[in-house]
Formats: structure tokens, C-alpha cells, sequence
């Protein structure tokens, strides 16, 4: 039934009076799949995580009824759901997945006292100040600003953007669709690929070219500018060939997407004053890591001319926690109303 990985096992592993313990439910809710996990009361901790692929399910009631069918125990006091899609009022639909729902109409189906919706990565900003050091990965710059704003890209499935601001004791997310934003080139190369893109696709959003389709995106323009022929792919073909050097346009592929990424990002800290740090989440990053460090990523993050030095102390952090939306959903759901 679409699981594509358990972390536990939720019908041994996980007592009822564990359950009793964690009485939320958090879900991370992708295009491609959704990850769910019980929280304790405070956040403090998520048990019991599974992903299940959103193709499975008709619904994302459906997909929630067979995470709770494997337990024993009450149902949840409330649910937190971390949507990869714009959450605007009461009907909310997936940007890249297939997913529609009434948020009032899913609160009744699923019998739930409270459900909150939000953004996905307004749920994985939320998480960021809980992230231990060996969940992240520094990409260059210095220590930051503990005060300042923080910044949050992440390619997935699609492309998430997002921030915190603190406002006295607390960190309040931003939540936006900068993926959608425009895209521009740094060099002729790019300006090729991004012309046959714009003929393919008109407007040429971050998203067309920082994601997992994005990849292939740049991967497939590649190969029409060197007149060669277009190979099957998935993103996890591309990386593949590139880490391996087996095709040199996926390796080209990938060390622009890497380049354009620290260009975004770059953009990122400057139009939020982020000096607090940009971090990097996503599925799709923690794939290369190495590769990612390697490349070009923190110099084009800098390389904004007369700014140069306003970024040169601003960190870049890799993202490599597990589950890290699930906690920042906790977050949201604890959090006084």
C-alpha cells in the first residue's frame, strides 16, 4: 500500500501507552509522498514516522485512516498538516501533487476537536531553530547574526521558500511562494538553457529548474543545445550519472543546478536581510552533499557585486536532519493559540 519507508513499527514496536504519550498527529504532505509521525504534547518528540506515496491514496483522509489503522490506541486530540502548496482559506489543493480538499470538510471526515493547516515549509522554518549541529551542514560563510532573520530554500518536488523573523522571544515564519518567482541567468550558458525553457514552458520560475523535475528540466535543454540525444531520465538517473561522470551533460546539469541554487539563495538573504543564515532543505540536495560543497553553490551565493561582503559572513547550511517539517508542525500545533 505505497509505503516507502517505515522508521518504526507501528504495530510492535509502539505501545498504546507511548501513543497515549504523543497525541498529536503531524504529516509533511509532498506532490510524491506524505510522511506522518505522533508528537508528544510539547513538540519535544515524534514517534512512530512513516512515508506513504501520495499516488496510493484518492484522498488525503484515506492516506491518514492507514497510517491511524496500524494503531492501537485513541485517535489523535488534533493534527497538524504541512501542506507543499499555498494555504490561503479553506480549500487547499497540492501545487505538484493531486490532492484537493476543504479543510472544515477533512476536519469532519477525520472527527478531529482541532486540525492546522499550513505550508510546508513554513512548518520546516518552524523547525530550524531546533536543528542540532550534526543535522546541518555548513557551505561556507561565518557565524551569523543570532538576531537576524533566517532564510529557507529547499528543492523537492517543487520548490519551497520560506523565513523566520524574531519578534522578542519568538521566531515567526514568512510564508510566500518564492519558488514561482522569476529566474535569471548569470551567464550565456544559462541564458541558453533558460531561452529554451521559456520556449517550453513561457514564464521560467526557480521552481522550472530547482527541483527534481527541474533537473531534468536543465538536463533535457542541455541536451538540446549540444544536438544530443534526449536518454530516459528521472533526477535520480541525472545525479547518478553526474556523481559517477558517466554522461557529462548530467554532470553539467547538475553543477548549474548547484549554481543557480547559490544564486537564489543568494537572493534570498538579500531580500530578507537574512544575516541570521540561508538554510537548504528539500529531498533533493541531501542526495549530493559532497557534490554540493564542491561546487559552485557559496561562491554564486556571494557573487552579488557591490553586496559581496554584505553575504560573505552570512552562513549556508545543508539541511540533513530526519523529519525536520514534522517537527516545525509540532511546533505550530503546540504553540499557544
Amino acid at each position: 500500500m505505497g509505503i516507502v519507508q517505515a522508521t518504526a513499527s507501528v504495530s510492535s514496536a509502539i505501545t498504546p501507552g507511548m501513543l497515549a504519550e504523543h497525541p498529536y498527529l503531524v504529516a509533511d504532505v509532498g506532490g510524491t509522498k506524505i510522511e506522518l509521525g505522533r508528537a508528544a504534547r510539547d513538540g519535544s518528540s515524534i514517534l512512530a514516522v512513516r512515508q506513504l506515496a501520495v499516488a496510493d491514496f484518492p484522498t488525503i483522509e484515506a492516506a491518514v485512516e492507514t497510517y491511524l489503522s496500524g494503531q492501537t490506541g485513541a485517535w489523535p486530540e488534533a493534527i497538524a498538516l504541512a501542506i507543499a502548496g499555498p494555504v490561503l482559506g479553506d480549500e487547499v489543493a497540492l501545487t505538484n501533487g493531486p490532492w484537493r480538499f476543504s479543510i472544515r470538510g477533512t476536519q469532519r471526515a477525520l472527527r478531529l476537536d482541532r486540525l492546522l493547516v499550513l505550508n510546508d515549509f513554513t512548518a520546516l522554518a518552524l523547525g530550524l531553530p531546533t536543528l542540532l549541529a550534526e543535522h546541518r551542514m555548513k557551505l561556507g560563510g561565518g557565524g551569523g547574526d543570532a538576531e537576524a532573520p533566517i532564510g529557507l530554500i529547499g528543492p523537492g518536488t517543487g520548490l519551497g521558500v520560506s523565513g523566520l523573523v524574531r519578534i522578542g522571544a519568538r521566531w515567526v515564519p514568512l510564508a510566500g511562494e518564492g519558488g514561482h518567482a522569476s529566474l535569471a541567468p548569470e551567464d550565456e550558458q544559462e541564458a541558453m538553457v533558460l531561452e529554451q525553457l521559456r520556449r517550453k514552458f513561457g514564464h521560467v520560475s526557480a521552481e522550472r529548474v530547482l527541483s527534481g523535475p527541474g533537473l531534468v528540466n536543465l538536463f533535457q535543454a542541455l541536451c538540446a543545445i549540444e544536438g544530443v540525444p534526449e536518454p530516459s531520465c528521472t533526477p535520480e538517473s541525472i545525479a547518478e550519472w553526474a556523481l559517477a561522470d558517466s554522461r557529462p551533460l548530467a554532470r553539467s546539469a547538475l553543477a548549474m543546478f548547484c549554481s543557480l541554487l547559490g544564486s537564489a539563495a543568494g537572493n534570498l538573504a538579500l531580500m530578507l536581510g537574512a544575516r541570521g543564515g540561508v538554510f537548504i532543505g528539500g529531498g533533493v540536495c541531501p542526495r549530493f552533499p559532497d557534490f554540493l560543497a564542491a561546487s559552485a553553490c557559496r561562491a554564486r551565493f556571494e557573487a552579488k557585486g557591490r553586496m559581496r561582503a554584505y553575504l560573505e559572513p552570512v552562513p549556508l547550511w545543508l539541511i540533513r536532519a530526519p523529519h525536520p517539517a514534522l517537527h516545525g508542525a509540532a511546533a505550530a500545533l503546540c504553540a499557544p493559540q
